[in-house]
């Protein structure tokens, strides 16, 4: 929504114009309406909240954020409140009540049905970040023994209350999932027609807790639009849909970006988060890379004598650590996508090895000559130094893309999160290693 169409909103808003405001809003999909009440003090926000019809209050409400969301919660009523637990996808119910104060979130399952309540209380028994945390129970299940017409007359019935109907999924008497059926397929055949001749058996399902990276990973492998998750008897017990798959893509490739970075991954938009938590998701790391770094300063003052019997020996440190932190961490990061993304998986290591050893013999050769002239054009007569700088530069790039490959494949083994081992931290041990190297080619050569 653009500032323009929201500044005209909020003059319908001031001069209290409600019943032409509601019919402005409606020309609008349900994410703008969100973005505009969000821009609202509390008193208007609740009030143009209340003047949207029950679905499209309903669907708003699923795009605030989660800040928003307890806001309003605060304010509404009881009534309210239940209204959006009965209407709201079981999903998006969820999601909202797992960030939620215990108290408050008695406070919205008090009045709640209690068959819809139980449901709630079960998706959220589920591990956090598993399959079974963002799947839905909304979803179309047919039997194998019906025909045609049947299932159309129970997707009309039911599909209002379905998060998708493109998908059928077919069970057994014991909900065993056994195939799957697309709307699609069910228009083009005759009424007559038993969906046992017409259901897919090799469907692809996950488990209740399958990781929801690796579902994510599924549809966008797939390209689908829903998918079916079982329990470990492969009973069907709900779907993730593809707007839950892209959110746990945003949320994996937000988290991994703050931790390439090192910072601390917050949940909060920037905007939305204080100075003071910004400053503690940053320093921890900070401090941390600070102490690693004064490796560097022990084996500085370790060559002191060397730095002292070599004129100018210090002027390239700054370009060696520079080219060696840059050069690992070009190296990292593809390697950290590729393990995100499934292209690469724990075994690949020798693969990656090999690779990015070719990869740092080309650049650390062609840079070593480049640097090698540039010495010489602006050192004249300085050949030991640009051979003790070219040559440290080549095996600097080696070791550098080396470790940046490997370090992410090191972290994945131990269980960790490979985008911790990204730039800063692969430049702190690249320029401890790459100081090493240069030091070991000055007493060799130059002393």
């Amino acid at each position: 929504m653009e500032e323009q169409n929201i500044e005209q909103l909020r003059l319908l808003v001031e001069q209290k114009k409600l019943r032409e405001l509601k019919q402005e809003l409606l020309s609008y999909n349900e994410a703008d309406i969100a973005i505009f009440i969000e821009s609202l003090n509390d008193v208007e926000a609740l009030a143009v909240f209340r003047i949207l019809p029950k679905e499209e209050a309903t669907e708003t409400f699923s795009f605030f954020e989660l800040d928003t969301q307890e806001r309003f919660i605060n304010i509404m009523t009881n009534a309210e409140l239940t209204n959006l637990a009965e209407n709201l996808y079981i999903d998006d119910v969820v999601d909202m009540l797992e960030e939620l104060p215990a108290t408050v979130v008695k406070k919205i399952l008090k009045d709640v049905q209690p068959q819809r309540r139980a449901i709630i209380n079960q998706y959220m028994a589920y591990p956090e970040d598993s399959a079974g945390s963002i799947m839905t129970a909304e979803y179309i299940g047919l039997k194998e023994h019906i025909t045609v017409k049947q299932a159309l007359d129970t997707i009309r019935v039911r599909g209002l209350d379905s998060e998708n109907i493109y998908t059928c999924y077919i069970t057994d008497n014991q909900r065993k999932l056994e195939g799957f059926v697309s709307v699609r397929t069910l228009l083009v055949n005759n009424d007559d027609v038993v969906i046992s001749d017409l259901l897919e058996e090799d469907v692809i399902y996950v488990t209740t807790t399958d990781d929801q990276e690796d579902v994510a990973r599924l549809f966008a492998k797939y390209g689908f639009l829903s998918l079916p998750v079982v329990d470990h008897e492969k009973r069907l017990v709900g779907v993730v849909t593809i707007d839950d798959a892209v959110d746990v893509l945003e949320e994996e490739a937000t988290e991994d970006i703050e931790l390439m970075a090192a910072m601390t991954p917050s949940e909060k938009p920037y905007l939305k988060t204080s100075v003071l938590e910004l400053a503690k998701n940053r320093f921890t790391w900070l401090i941390i890379l600070m102490l690693t770094a004064t490796v560097t300063g022990f084996i500085i003052n370790s060559f002191e004598a060397t730095l002292t019997a070599v004129a100018g020996a210090m002027a390239f440190v700054p370009m060696l650590t520079g080219a060696g932190g840059n050069a690992g961490a070009q190296s990292s990061t593809m390697v950290i996508r590729g393990l995100s993304i499934g292209e690469l998986e724990l075994d690949d290591y020798k693969k990656i090895f090999i690779k990015e050893l070719g990869v740092s013999i080309l650049v650390g050769v062609v840079l070593a000559i480049v640097n090698f002239f540039r010495i010489i054009i602006f050192n004249p007569g300085q050949y030991l130094m640009a051979l003790t700088v070219s040559l440290s530069l080549v095996v600097t790039i080696m070791i550098a893309k080396s470790v940046g490959g490997l370090l992410p494949i090191a972290a994945k083994r131990l269980n960790l999160d490979p985008a911790i081992m990204a730039s800063p931290l692969i430049t702190t041990i690249v320029d401890t290693l790459s100081l090493l190297v240069y030091f070991f080619f000055i007493t060799k050569i130059m002393l």
